[in-house]
């Protein structure tokens, strides 16, 4: 009987087990999370409860909103601008989701491609993998992070398959997300200081960011597979004609 190797368990294995940890909370405490994370006041409120530990709390909920990928990530990084500040609360999301995506990478790395194909539609997978494994990888996987609407999840664990050092990763990934990040913590300060001028101009603009990222992120990502030089899901054409009829093709041996 063929043994089976580590990696090949965890990946069998990892599924599940992901699905448990994030279905068990989400059905037990349903409620409360979705008081919780359903608007920023909640969370907000919720943090402040904890005190002096509410920088740690709030870095937890980081690592918690990008390993459980349902959880919108807009929510805690505007909270942790009310609650914090735009710098602080800046610094402390980028922890927190620093944290998580290294769990993220690590997980698929650990686990393998049926991991990640059980997690993410397997074209969008193969689609990303293709252009991770290009010639113009580093470029490529820097601007689907800078681009708002292109799901950043499955760019961590398609990140953790690929070639790619765990240093870039953290680089490249940290600085894409930055004006994001940056930019929530400046609309969340701004609404713990009633400046609802500000707060609907920033909001506005990242709301339009967002929404024409998505709608556009099928001709952003071709047109990123063009810079990156990887090459799309299509038959290549040899330019090779079809022997005629009556006559050996090359493939038979004859001359």
């Amino acid at each position: 009987m063929p043994r089976l190797d580590a990696r090949r368990i965890l990946a069998l294995a990892g599924f599940p087990l992901l699905l448990a940890a994030i279905a068990v909370p989400v059905v037990v405490w349903r409620r409360e999370l979705w008081q919780l994370f359903s608007s920023t006041e909640g969370l907000r409120e919720w943090i402040a409860t904890t005190g002096a530990l509410a920088p740690l709390v709030f870095v937890a909920v980081q690592v918690l909103q990008v390993v459980v990928f349902i959880i919108p990530g807009e929510v805690p990084q505007i909270a942790g601008g009310y609650l914090f500040g735009p710098w602080l609360g800046s610094l402390l999301s980028i922890v927190g989701i620093l944290a998580g995506s290294a769990i993220d990478f690590y997980l698929a790395r650990l686990a393998g491609t049926p991991f990640v194909r059980a997690l993410f539609p397997g074209d969008q997978v193969d689609r990303l993998g293709r252009l991770l494994g290009s010639r113009g990888a580093r470029v490529a996987f820097f601007l689907l992070f800078l681009i708002p609407g292109i799901p950043k999840d499955v760019l961590c664990y398609v990140a953790g398959l690929s070639p790619m050092r765990f240093p870039f990763f953290v680089v490249a990934s940290t600085i894409g997300r930055l004006p994001g990040i940056v930019g929530s913590a400046f609309i969340g300060d701004a609404a713990a200081a009633r400046r609802w001028p500000l707060v609907i101009g920033l909001g506005a603009g990242a709301v339009a960011l967002f929404v024409a990222g998505w709608l556009l992120r099928e001709p952003i990502q071709r047109w990123i597979e063009g810079v990156a030089g990887a090459s799309p899901s299509r038959p290549r054409r040899t330019g090779r004609r079809t022997a005629p009829r009556g006559r050996a093709g090359p493939s038979s041996g004859h001359r």
